[in-house]
């Protein structure tokens, strides 16, 4: 037998419980051959050695939004900006820069991506201000959360909801001032009445934005990852989102595996026979299509359903009102829910009947609390699914619902990298009695809850070396410990949660998550061991590969090809048979 790569002379960090550790890896047709003894003497078309670099199997961003990310590279990012001056000088950059075609000012639209009110004191900016700086070219600026927009009166004008007495849509909010008239931020729901002015992308737009993403993301070690909503709604892109996946995929600029979340509004009656799903009138794709549907590129995950909203804008549905705080009297403030609970229990029990998993955004306790009623009552009824059943971010989880999550079979996604951005204002909203229930993780482990490793992004840093130093530190921007210090991670149960936890919960644990024989040949070259080095995030990442093909290196040589010469300055050097 002639193996494709053989990796040797490594630091190998399987994940495999059975066979923690090796130093060499044989890889054939896209799958793990063997380890060490298993390839010992075997002839490979390519041999890396590897100088003692660590490989970990690949990374996996189980919540993040590539669609999103890759659009936003393309567009004005404000993240950047500190104090309302700065961003206030940015956009009026921009509009310098990029006037708009003439005779087109009222539908050429400034796209603006990263506010984020925690680097302006706290501070909204001023819709007077904004309409000075833009007149009548339309703007929207995305918060970083996603669950928030900023607007100008323009964009408000073309959506018909610059009047007072427009009402609120369910689940969201125009926000406005003592007068009644809008502040220019919109809340939830809320933002579609904007964005679908917009919408939708064009499918070349989309395949162009997934290349930005996913290369990104092999630079990062990334090779697989679940994007959280494609669509509808006001996270989706396109009605055809799926088709740029696909498109993508077939033309080679999809540089990592995915897996998709189609969100709950796209799913329609189904019209199959009555004994399908008894007593309850089924609601998903045509065909028949449900979760697990693809292959080991791409696949349909879970069906994706918002219950609530974000911490950082302080709409999450909690069982006890905000802190009130410098920026904001939050006297009666317990958040909401994005539809009324018996709708969105209904809709999610016809996607359920349908043979989908759900995967459902719950911030704040009550939100978890009604996403573990209506999964748990759906598996007593219909039984579990294969693809886990997950809350995604868990954000505010009680003592008491830890043992539901476990006993339900339900997995999360509570995103570390949260912590160095939003820890310091979370902290101020939750209040001391409530900050150790916030972004769990050593206590989700030892209540025997699937954990996975995900960032969300572009809602937070999506470096996934980041994410776990996250993880094991839990330091805000302030140099603070956010939350219950007991929930520090170690090193490998970090690492653990961005490729064994997170192939669980994304039900493709028998495919990767680990490198053992017979799984995908998807791994990380590092420049030394997370599990030992001083700090995970200094580690740099050499090279990613899936299916045994590379798709980034650090340094110049093509390593998807004939490889030659070092990987990293003599740390790596490949020879060919």
């Amino acid at each position: 037998m002639k193996l494709d790569l053989l990796l040797r002379n490594a630091d190998i960090i399987t994940m495999d419980p059975l066979r923690p550790s090796a130093t060499s890896l044989g890889i054939w047709q896209g799958r793990i051959v063997g380890l060490d003894e298993d390839v010992a003497g075997l002839d490979a078309a390519e041999v890396l050695d590897l100088d003692g670099a660590t490989v970990t199997p690949g990374f996996i961003d189980a919540h993040c939004h590539s669609a999103w990310f890759g659009l936003g590279l393309g567009e004005l990012d404000v993240a950047g900006a500190r104090g309302l001056a700065q961003l206030y000088a940015l956009l009026e950059a921009e509009i310098a820069a990029q006037p708009g075609p003439a005779g087109t000012a009222s539908t050429s639209w400034l796209l603006a991506t990263g506010f984020n009110q925690q680097h302006h004191g706290g501070e909204f900016p001023d819709i007077a201000v904004l309409d000075r700086i833009t007149g009548e070219r339309p703007l929207l600026m995305r918060h970083n959360s996603g669950h928030m927009a900023v607007v100008n009166t323009a964009a408000l004008r073309l959506a018909g909801a610059d009047d007072a007495s427009f009402p609120d849509p369910d689940g969201g909010v125009i926000v406005r001032d003592g007068a009644g008239r809008p502040t220019g931020l919109v809340e939830e729901t809320a933002q579609q009445l904007v964005q679908q002015l917009i919408l939708p992308y064009p499918i070349a737009d989309l395949e162009t934005a997934l290349e930005r993403a996913t290369r990104r993301y092999a630079s990062e070690g990334i090779t697989s990852f679940t994007e959280a909503g494609i669509g509808g709604g006001w996270i989706g892109h396109s009605p055809v989102e799926l088709a740029a996946y696909q498109r993508a995929a077939e033309n080679g600029r999809l540089h990592a595996r995915a897996q998709l979340m189609p969100v709950l509004e796209v799913l329609r009656p189904l019209a199959g026979h009555d004994q399908d799903s008894p007593g309850v009138a089924p609601a998903g794709l045509d065909l028949g299509i449900a979760t697990g549907f693809g292959g080991e590129f791409l696949s349909l995950g879970p069906a994706k359903v918002f219950l609530d909203g974000s911490l950082l804008g302080e709409t999450a549905a909690v069982s006890q009102e905000f802190c009130s705080h410098s920026h904001k009297d939050n006297a009666g403030n317990v958040g909401y829910f994005q539809a009324d609970p018996l709708q969105l229990r209904a809709e999610i029990e016809a996607a359920y009947a349908a043979g989908w998993s759900i995967a459902a955004h719950a911030i704040g306790d009550r939100a978890v609390d009604l996403a573990i009623d209506i999964i748990a009552g759906c598996e007593r009824r219909f039984g579990r699914r294969a693809v886990p059943n997950r809350i995604e971010h868990a954000s505010m989880t009680r003592p008491d619902q830890l043992e539901q999550l476990a006993a339900a079979g339900i997995a999360v996604t509570p995103q570390a990298s949260f912590f160095h951005e939003g820890g310091d204002g979370m902290t101020a909203s939750l209040g001391p009695e409530r900050i150790g229930w916030a972004y769990r993780a050593s206590s989700f482990l030892e209540a025997g809850v699937t954990l996975a490793g995900s960032s969300d992004r572009p809602v937070a840093d999506g470096n996934v070396l980041r994410g776990m130093q996250a993880f094991v530190d839990r330091r805000t921007s302030s140099g603070a410990l956010f939350g219950n210090p007991s929930e520090c991670l170690t090193p490998r149960q970090a690492l653990a949660a961005y490729t064994t936890g997170a192939a669980a919960a994304t039900g493709a644990a028998q495919l990767k998550g680990s490198l053992e024989p017979g799984k995908l040949a998807d791994f990380t070259v590092l420049s030394g061991s997370p599990l030992t080095a001083e700090r995970i995030d200094g580690l740099e990442v050499l090279a990613t590969a899936v299916g045994g093909r590379f798709t980034h290196k650090a340094l110049p040589g093509p390593l998807s090809g004939p490889l030659s010469g070092p990987l990293s300055g003599g740390a790596a050097a490949v020879r060919h048979q």
